[in-house]
């Protein structure tokens, strides 16, 4: 597995810093550049990667250290702190000291912590010559395994997040045609960015289990190891079969209310973006975002004029945006944000999750309000929202958790117009919708229960109906 080692120091990394941190493996080891610059490799004479370090991050917001790495001696999670991973590889055994060295002379010289604090040391690591029978080396420092068919990640922290070097293994694999395999054990726990992430390419969330094997972190299928890849495997009825682990009842009684909604804006040079997802944060926390990053941990306060000039940098090379946003610690709130330029224009296609304890009920009845706001301020196009009981931390666990619940559907102004206004009403006349807005340009809002009743499904399923084939659904 790659051995993740994290430096938390209170002043930045300089050149000399790093280079002295650089030196644990001797001067015979080479140093390359990856990842456009973002990345320092060590690496040996024959070019097998041993240590990757990323570019220093400096996280600006309270408890982002807390979040992704739990509680850390020494490091106060309310203060700024420069965050710097250093990953060794599993093909070099005395990559996971070298690591560890790299990390621990990074603290000496500027103070700090590492996590994990037992993994921190000074010493110079001898690194063995190669192995003239061994296999070829993998050049992606991220990556344990590579076959026809699957790229294999083996993870061990307690928090698996959208890091940038997962990221960019996720970039790698994507375009090679793979299946991404994150393999964790059964007490690792994702970020809800991650699990985005995962959700929109193929791959998997290997879960290795000591007394059951595999199995997928998300849908508990059993996994056999067939053919370059892992499968789900079956009983003798075809059902998937899955594993004990994964049923095991745990919840801290909160829920989760998690909006995914789509604005679609004019290509204008006066556009300023994050305003839709601004103004949902706002209605249902009573606060505004806090920061956003295009990777985790987040390093950046909020700031909308700096998302927009990072989407048209983006848009310029015809490449999609894609960010991370997050709330004040206090209120768990996170969401993933995809900005693409379109010939419908200028598309943000957003997924907020807000966290809520037993004891703090989500505000359902601002939903309507929030509906209004956003088709009337922020071009909205469709946003469904959902609720389901899950951790109150936002991240999720390698275990069963219950299936989301719809509560609302909400069509925007210019898609009403595309429909017909009578015509759609009259279509949906079952499902008693909510005019909002002006009577010359409506929104519709639709409301399928509280979160309690799953045949909110099927009347969520009429709607996509009648939007995908124009007919009176069924």
């Amino acid at each position: 597995m790659t051995y993740d080692v994290v430096a938390l120091t209170p002043a930045m990394p300089d050149a000399k810093t790093l280079l002295a941190a650089l030196h644990a493996g001797g001067p015979d080891l080479r140093v390359n550049q990856a990842a456009n610059g973002a990345v320092a490799q060590l690496r040996r004479a024959d070019g097998q990667p041993l240590v990757a370090i990323e570019a220093p991050r400096f996280l600006q917001l309270s408890g982002e250290t807390t979040r992704l790495l739990g509680h850390i001696e020494g490091v106060d999670p309310a203060a700024p702190v420069w965050w710097t991973e250093v990953r060794g590889t599993s093909a070099v055994a005395e990559a996971r000291r070298l690591a560890g060295s790299v990390a621990g002379r990074l603290t000496a010289v500027l103070g700090g912590a590492t996590w994990p604090r037992e993994a921190a040391h000074t010493d110079v690591v001898a690194i063995p010559a190669p192995d003239p029978t061994g296999q070829p080396s993998i050049d992606h420092g991220g990556v344990d395994a590579l076959t026809g068919r699957a790229v294999l990640v083996i993870h061990d922290r307690p928090i698996a997040a959208a890091t940038s070097w997962l990221t960019d293994v996720i970039g790698t694999t994507t375009s090679t045609g793979r299946e991404l395999h994150l393999i964790t054990p059964p007490s690792t726990r994702l970020t809800f960015p991650l699990r985005t992430l995962l959700d929109r390419m193929p791959g998997r969330w290997v879960v290795q289990d000591r007394e059951h094997g595999y199995y997928d972190g998300l849908t508990g299928s059993e996994l056999t190891w067939n053919d370059g890849h892992f499968t789900p495997g079956a009983a003798p009825d075809g059902r998937p079969r899955i594993a004990p682990p994964f049923k095991r009842p745990q919840s801290d009684g909160g829920q989760q209310l998690v909006l995914s909604l789509r604005t679609i804006h004019p290509a204008t040079d006066q556009l300023v973006l994050g305003g839709a997802l601004e103004c949902a944060w706002q209605m249902l926390t009573g606060s505004a975002p806090a920061g956003w990053s295009t990777a985790e941990p987040i390093n950046l306060p909020w700031s909308r004029s700096q998302l927009t000039a990072l989407a048209r940098d983006r848009a310029r090379s015809s490449s999609p945006a894609w960010l991370v946003v997050i709330g004040a610690p206090e209120r768990p709130a996170i969401a993933t944000t995809r900005i693409a330029h379109t010939r419908a224009g200028i598309e943000e296609n957003i997924t907020l999750a807000i966290g809520h304890t037993a004891d703090r009920r989500p505000p359902l009845d601002v939903l309507p309000k929030l509906a209004g706001a956003l088709a009337d301020r922020h071009n909205l196009a469709t946003m469904v929202t959902e609720l389901r009981p899950a951790r109150a931390d936002l991240t999720v666990p390698a275990h069963h958790e219950p299936p989301s619940i719809p509560l609302s559907f909400t069509l925007g102004p210019d898609a009403v117009a595309d429909l017909g206004f009578d015509r759609a009403r009259r279509a949906l006349a079952e499902l008693a919708p909510l005019q909002l807005g002006p009577t010359s340009r409506p929104a519709l809002h639709i409301t399928f229960g509280d979160g309690t009743n799953t045949s909110a499904w099927q009347r969520l399923h009429r709607v996509n109906a009648y939007l995908n084939t124009g007919r009176k659904p069924a």
